[in-house]
């Protein structure tokens, strides 16, 4: 191999050289015409031919990929274009004297070099077969046996056939596969590092599509010259321990996606003893594990990466200075703390310019979930201005198409790893490039939907807020607060709740934590060597919520239940009843009252379940039924008034149930908030009968889910209503008040009523407990109130750096066809066929560019007017327009240089 790398340069010369007519005499190889332009790609031979000698040859080889030169290089053209038919029926060697064109000329063959429009005749003659045995004749196999017009070759059939048994590639990508079918001015010994990469044209790239110096541009607009990167890491793509750099060398160290590997490998040798500091977050493994990954026998246990976070397409090894960097990591949280402290011992030329850039540091919003709400506020992409609807899960896509080429690569050596997943890098990124048409107007139609949405939703909230008289804050000061946050995050965070809600576990720890105080201190004798009063009634907490589980269960189980069904309602009820009985038997340990009202039967005493009109739907015990499901646990708020009971239990007692009241609650908000918006989801995006019953399933598991929360927070406050004779607590009722199914709506929704008579359910009134009636109410507005305008907002600006990204898109190629113009006549080279192969493949590659160029700025057309008419984003969407017009008659002269050549 290094032999080879040795010789490079020459195999590419004579690539290049390839890239154009090859030789001085241009006149046609067969009859010796001047007027000659053109080759055949699959044929051996790469002499040029006329047109009608092009035709002749070509009788028998009607799916042969034709180039004509035009321009100073070759373009593609097919036989068709040429004249060339394709005669069916029994006339080989002869002309049919009833020929009839396919169905209005238009017909297409699929074959193993690409996809083919060809000019295809039927045989028309009295005895001739139906058109599809003629097909059939010819080795096409017809796609229908009606209204013939798209038929495959036998060989591709049989091509496809044999690379699914091994490859196992789908027919949707090998079609793709069909469907598709950079040099150095001075040679391919002066690539410089990461510049055969395909970068991405929508990100900023300094005098590219963004200028050079950008100290001009206003500061309420620098955010639209973010540049956003997201990093991952990917350990799927293992290199077990084979070869070695000396054996496998890569043919293009760092030029690629790759760093180079030399002053990588050194830079991991001279830090191989510095140790993960762990996380303050939650425990993720990525940091906590990160010293401990299964290494034995690899080379590599998989690869990071750095891609772009809003257009997913891998980055070259080097970022230039701009106004602002947003970072976007699954552990941002954690990783960020000593980040310039690690960057400072890079090399010089991987250190960024700290001094006029921003940085910014975000988690995803997937991954963002499992981190501490502190993290879900500080690094969340929701709520933090000049990210528009960035979510910066990009790598996640990527990984999922590389990952089907890992169990490849990890039995490759170094250098010819690095090769194929710079390949891959590659294509996906050029991909990328050439759907940005489609996918920038997808999104900003999107984006002006949804934001027309949120505007109104926004509005509606205002003037709900605005009308209220419980409101004593005004808008105007949580408009401050939400603005001095977003400046400075050290600021007090607006989307965090400041009113404490009381949860059960707290107060389980808080009263566990009291029972060791009491034990160390002497002051308490338990009556069980591991079973305090706290321990007692939490866990029978916890199973009357078993108990109202399984009379659930029970109660969905139809007639023809299921053999599985049954078993495992069974196991349940048997696991149920074993703990039952294991906490009765402490119970009258500290309860002696309970074994003689369960023996007379005395059930119900101060049962006091909810009325008909506050019924949770979720079925009630039955009094005379022996199943675990049914049994009377006989709490003391059951008991007090009719046995003795002690006092410190009926405060725990209290303690807990207020608790769980509010967990109840929550419950039912988080509940009926997922519910609105399946069904919004459903209504908007769902259509056929197997996607709305799937959805139908799921959004009633949470209206079970939202039946239970209900049953609980019903029991726990007539347990509240009981105990409240007996402790001394007062008002504490305003805050859980009785619950009725026609308050289990969301905000917004009016339960049947008119905009005049609505009333807002009061449990969207209510969050936690305070001393002051409407403090909850404006906590919880403020928090919603904050949360629909970032909502807003970053729609807005999404809409924004749409336009911005349309607009850089199309600059940047522009740049790149002056770049390849340029390239065209930079080399010297002595043979003219090598300059001629250099001209060549710098004007195609060229006009590529500016083919993709017109088809977007065609595509963007109407966008500048539909901005316009809605009076959204009016500064840039009369730029874009602009820039359009520009692009167009820009193409035109282009083209018409481009003749004159």
């Amino acid at each position: 191999m290094h032999i080879w790398a040795s010789e490079r340069s020459h195999y590419l010369d004579e690539l290049i050289r390839l890239e154009g007519r090859g030789k001085a005499d241009h006149s046609c190889h067969a009859c010796g015409d001047l007027d000659t332009s053109y080759h055949c790609e699959d044929c051996f031979s790469v002499d040029l031919f006329c047109r009608l000698c092009m035709i002749k040859f070509h009788q028998n080889l009607p799916l042969h990929r034709v180039k004509q030169w035009q321009d100073r290089y070759f373009h593609p053209t097919t036989l068709k274009h040429l004249g060339l038919h394709i005669q069916l029926g029994d006339h080989t060697g002869q002309s049919c004297c009833n020929p009839k064109p396919a169905r209005e000329d238009d017909f297409v063959v699929i074959d193993v070099h690409g996809i083919h429009e060809v000019g295809l005749d039927f045989c028309s003659c009295a005895n001739a077969p139906s058109h599809y045995r003629q097909l059939l004749h010819g080795r096409f196999f017809p796609s229908t046996s009606t209204d013939l017009r798209t038929a495959a070759t036998f060989a591709v059939l049989e091509h496809f056939h044999l690379l699914s048994f091994e490859s196992k590639v789908s027919t949707y990508e090998f079609y793709h596969c069909l469907a598709r079918r950079g040099h150095d001015p001075v040679g391919v010994d002066a690539a410089q590092q990461g510049q055969l990469a395909v970068l991405c044209p929508a990100c900023p790239q300094l005098g590219k599509n963004v200028p050079e110096d950008l100290a001009h541009v206003n500061s309420n607009e620098r955010w639209l010259y973010s540049l956003f990167l997201a990093i991952d890491a990917n350990f799927c793509l293992k290199r077990h321990l084979v070869s070695n750099d000396i054996k496998d060398p890569g043919l293009s160290p760092g030029w690629g996606y790759f760093v180079e590997e030399g002053q990588y490998n050194i830079y991991l040798r001279n830090h191989a003893d510095v140790t993960q500091e762990k996380s303050m977050c939650v425990s993720h493994n990525a940091i906590n594990m990160a010293d401990t990954k299964f290494s034995k026998g690899l080379a590599a246990t998989g690869v990071g990466s750095v891609v772009c976070a809003r257009h997913d397409m891998r980055l070259a090894n080097g970022v230039g200075d701009l106004q602002r960097v947003n970072f976007s990591y699954d552990i941002a949280c954690q990783w960020h703390k000593k980040l310039w402290q690690c960057v400072s011992a890079l090399p010089s030329q991987l250190q960024p310019n700290r001094a006029p850039t921003a940085f910014n540091f975000f988690v995803p919003k997937f991954h963002i979930a499992a981190h501490i709400a502190t993290c879900q506020t500080n690094f969340s992409f929701n709520w933090t201005p000049g990210v528009g609807r960035t979510d910066g899960e990009t790598p996640e896509r990527g990984w999922s198409d590389i990952n089907h080429i890992a169990a490849s690569t990890k039995e490759m050596g170094p250098g010819s790893r690095r090769e194929v997943l710079d390949d891959h890098f590659g294509n996906w990124n050029w991909k990328k490039v050439t759907a940005f048409g489609h996918v920038l107007l997808r999104k900003i139609k999107e984006a002006v939907k949804a934001k027309t949405e949120h505007r109104h939703a926004l509005t509606e909230l205002e003037e709900s807020i605005k009308q209220s008289d419980l409101v004593v804050a005004s808008l105007t000061n949580w408009t401050n607060e939400v603005l001095a946050w977003e400046l400075d995050h050290s600021n007090p965070n607006p989307f965090e709740s400041r009113v404490t809600a009381t949860t059960q576990a707290a107060i389980c720890l808080e009263l566990l934590m009291q029972d060791a105080q009491d034990l160390e201190d002497r002051s308490s004798v338990s009556l069980h060597s591991v079973v305090t009063l706290s321990i007692l009634i939490s866990t029978g907490l916890d199973i009357e919520h078993a108990q109202r589980r399984l009379r659930a269960d029970n109660g969905s189980l139809g007639q023809h239940a299921t053999n599985e069904q049954r078993t495992k309602i069974l196991a349940c009820s048997n696991s149920l009843q074993c703990r039952i009985e294991v906490w009765t038997e402490i119970q009258v340990l500290y309860m002696p009252s309970v074994s003689q009202l369960h023996a007379t039967n005395a059930t119900g005493l101060n049962h006091s379940w909810p009325s008909d009109d506050e019924e949770s739907g979720c079925p009630r015990p039955r009094p005379n039924s022996v199943k675990p499901e049914d049994f009377q646990l006989l709490f003391p708020s059951d008991v007090c008034s009719q046995a003795p009971c002690n006092p410190k239990l009926l405060h725990i007692e209290w303690s807990l149930r207020f608790a769980q009241a509010n967990d109840a609650l929550d419950e039912c908000r988080s509940h009926i908030r997922l519910r609105h918006q399946l069904l919004h989801f459903k209504s908007k995006h769902l259509r056929g009968q197997g996607a709305n019953t799937r959805a139908r399933k799921t959004v009633q598991a949470v209206d079970d889910q939202l039946v239970l929360s209900h049953d609980k927070y019903l029991r726990a406050r007539s347990a509240l209503v009981c105990l409240s004779r007996h402790v001394d607590h007062v008002r504490w009722d305003h805050g859980l008040q009785p619950l009725k199914k026609k308050d289990l709506r969301p905000i917004g929704n009016l339960g049947g009523q008119t905009l005049g008579t609505a009333i807002m359910p009061w449990i969207w009134l209510t969050h936690g407990i305070s001393s002051h009636d409407s403090e909850g109410l404006q906590d919880t507005l403020r928090v919603e109130w904050c949360k629909a305008r970032a909502r807003h907002n970053r729609w807005q600006e999404e809409i924004q750096l749409l336009l911005v990204e349309m607009q850089r898109v199309l600059a940047f190629l522009a740049w790149e066809a002056r770049q390849w113009d340029e390239r065209a006549t930079l080399q010297m080279v002595e043979r003219l066929e090598f300059a001629e192969g250099l001209i060549a493949c710098a004007n195609s590659q060229a006009a590529i560019r500016c083919a993709l160029s017109a088809s977007f700025s065609g595509m963007w057309r109407d966008v500048g007017a539909l901005l316009l008419k809605l009076d959204i984003g009016r500064a840039s969407a009369v730029k874009l327009t602009n820039v359009l017009a520009l692009k167009w008659r820009t193409m035109a002269v282009h083209r018409w240089i481009m003749s004159l050549q």
